[in-house]
């Protein structure tokens, strides 16, 4: 059998932590929750569930995982954030997957998202495969932001959803998006990103078009469209944000904004 440790990070999250750590009932072997110090109940109630709590100040999303991982007693990994949950159907192609000799390294997860009242079909986000289930001696996260599991070779996949509770009003949709595209800019800008003009102008119409038309979002109606604009302002102000932030370095260094 395949012994299986599914980790977490944490910070406030009292709200949703019984939900998943309930639908790992019977398929973890070991529960790690690594908390940056939350001021709710989150490790007491990790606690209550099993879970071995461990403080950690933050860093970023993927040094939080890998330290999950490596603080693990399994060298098979799942990893889960806390406003998700199994599937029925996921939770029983887990528990048939822990009987087996595992074909691949690393297995992908399709995520189902709810947002605003109802399950996105469409859209770009479904199906939206996450790998999270993964041999830790063969891969690991890396990313400050939308962190992705970097190893070699084909992932396989389970059936079944890895169910997401995310976003749950507009406001916060609009907040996580002022959030990420300052985080995105400053990735850039480390990186040596310096042009943002036509990413700016041509990328956000295209990221539009792609989610509504082509990624059949106008089947999610209102939703669709709303994640649709908000896809395309996304891609528009981390741009704008960049063009800032080169155009502080070139005040700096008395020197023109190319």
């Amino acid at each position: 059998m395949n012994r299986l440790s599914v980790c977490l990070i944490t910070s406030n999250e009292e709200e949703n932590l019984p939900r998943v750590l309930s639908s790992i009932k019977g398929v973890a072997d070991e529960i790690v929750v690594v908390d940056c110090g939350s001021k709710d109940r989150t490790a007491e109630i990790a606690r209550e569930y099993g879970a071995r709590a461990i403080t950690r100040a933050w860093t970023d999303f993927a040094e939080q995982k890998n330290f999950a991982a490596t603080a693990a007693s399994n060298n098979w990994i799942l990893s889960l954030d806390a406003d998700e949950e199994l599937s029925p159907e996921l939770h029983s192609a887990l528990l048939a997957w822990k009987d087996k000799e595992p074909e691949f390294a690393v297995y992908e997860l399709a995520r189902r998202t709810w947002y605003l009242g109802a399950w996105v079909k469409h859209t770009g986000w479904y199906p939206d495969y996450q790998r999270r289930l993964f041999r830790r001696d063969a891969a690991h996260f890396s990313g400050i932001i939308h962190e992705a599991l970097r190893f070699e070779g084909k992932p396989g996949r389970l059936h079944g959803d890895l169910l997401h509770y995310t976003l749950r009003s507009v406001q916060e949709h609009e907040q996580k998006v002022e959030r990420y595209t300052t985080l995105a800019a400053q990735q850039m800008f480390a990186a040596g990103k310096r042009s943002w003009r036509a990413a700016m102008w041509f990328a956000a119409p295209w990221s539009w078009f792609n989610n509504y038309v082509l990624s059949l979002g106008f089947l999610d109606g209102y939703r669709g469209w709303v994640i649709s604009r908000m896809a395309a302002r996304s891609t528009w102000l981390k741009f704008k944000k960049l063009e800032e932030l080169v155009e502080t370095e070139g005040r700096a260094n008395g020197m023109k904004t190319p």
